[in-house]
Order: structure tokens, then sequence, then C-alpha cells
């Protein structure tokens, strides 16, 4: 009963993907729609791991270009357009989304999204003959050739090579004033001059703060 349930899964590129939205549309003069929001869905009883390919992945940048999808749950797909040049207006490019079982390589269901650069929102809607063109374009790029965009990503993104030997060395500094008693203590055999007032104290909680809050981001 199990297998029957299971047998439309196995077929290659069989498998219904659920995208929204179906294309991307960034404008120029408009600094937030440089970054788009793709969401995938999986309806399905089992978990679903997604790899992003991408025509012109010189021109986006995708956040989790891979990752898994849990059963009846969604994941959102950041993409920015990093390269907003007048050149690019009017360029279709496509990105394709594949699915899989987290168990097999094979992709057992694919959804390709357009994106297109325009100059501003605020133009006109195309005439009929203008959208009948687009979708000419568009139906060109049936058969276009895509990239992963995660060698991207690792070209792009600068190497986290973890906090300098410095950042480190005044984290202990202000972990060790933080452990000296305060001033004013009596029962301690810590040298008096080593006592730290509570002002002192309260600076060097601040810097560790800091500290650890430019750690947590390389």
């Amino acid at each position: 009963m199990q297998q029957q349930h299971r047998q439309p899964e196995l077929v290659e590129g069989s498998l219904p993907v659920f995208v929204f939205p179906t294309e991307l549309v960034f404008y120029a003069d408009e600094q937030t729609s440089h970054k788009q929001v793709l969401t995938l869905y999986n309806p399905y009883e089992f978990a679903l791991k997604f790899k992003v390919l991408c025509t012109a992945p010189n021109k986006y940048t995708v956040v989790d270009a891979t990752g898994a999808v849990k059963p009846q749950c969604c994941v959102d797909i950041v993409i920015r357009h990093r390269d907003v040049r007048a050149c690019h207006y009017g360029v279709y490019d496509k990105f394709r989304l594949q699915v899989s079982e987290q168990s097999q390589r094979k992709a057992l269901g694919r959804k390709e999204v357009t994106a297109t650069l325009r100059p501003s929102a605020s133009q006109e809607p195309p005439s009929p003959r203008a959208q009948d063109e687009e979708r000419r374009i568009k139906e060109q790029f049936m058969e276009s050739e895509f990239f992963e965009q995660t060698a991207f990503q690792t070209e792009s993104r600068p190497v986290a090579g973890g906090p300098s030997l410095l950042t480190v060395l005044l984290g202990l500094v202000c972990m060790a004033a933080l452990m000296l008693p305060t001033l004013g203590e009596q029962e301690s055999t810590v040298p008096v001059y080593l006592h730290l007032s509570v002002n002192k104290k309260l600076v060097a909680a601040y810097v560790l703060g800091l500290l650890t809050m430019v750690i947590l981001r390389t």
C-alpha cells in the first residue's frame, strides 16, 4: 500500500512544484524592488530538498540557494538583483527550482521563474503587441542553460575567517575585568588596586557586548 502511494514521486520530473510568484520584476528606480522573495510550497507528506539554478548567476544573489522544505510547509527564498544597469533593461533571465526527495539525487520536479529588470514602475503597461513580444522571448528561454547559484555565492561572499586575534584578546580582557572585585568589597584576596568601579565594569560589559555582535556577524 505504501509503495503504491510513493510510486508517482519516483518518476523523474513528474512531481508538480508550487512556487509563487512565477515572475520576478525588478525596477531600477525602486530600491525596495531589488529584493524579491520566492515562496516554495511543499504540500506533500514527505520532505523535499531544493536547488536554485539561474541563467545569469552573476547578476543575482540568492540567499540559501539550496535547502530543504518540511512536509506541508513552505520556505522563502530571497533573491537580490545586484547588477542594476541600463544595459540589462528588458533582458529576461530565468531561475529554475529543482526539487527531489532527501534520499535521492535525481530531480523529481522543476519549476522555472522568469526575471526581468525594468527602468521604472511608473511606465505605462505594455501594449498587446509588446506582450506578444515578451511571450515570444520567454518561449525562447525554454532550452536555456542554467548554472548553480551556489557557485556564484561562494565567489561573491567574503570567506568568513572568524574573529581577529585582537578582537578575541579584547574580549578576554573585558571578561577578566568583569570577574574582578568591585571597588569597596572588603572580603577579597585580590589586591585593592585591581578592584574596579561600577562604571568601569559597565564599560567593560558594553564593549564585550559589541565584540559579541561583531563575532556573530563574522
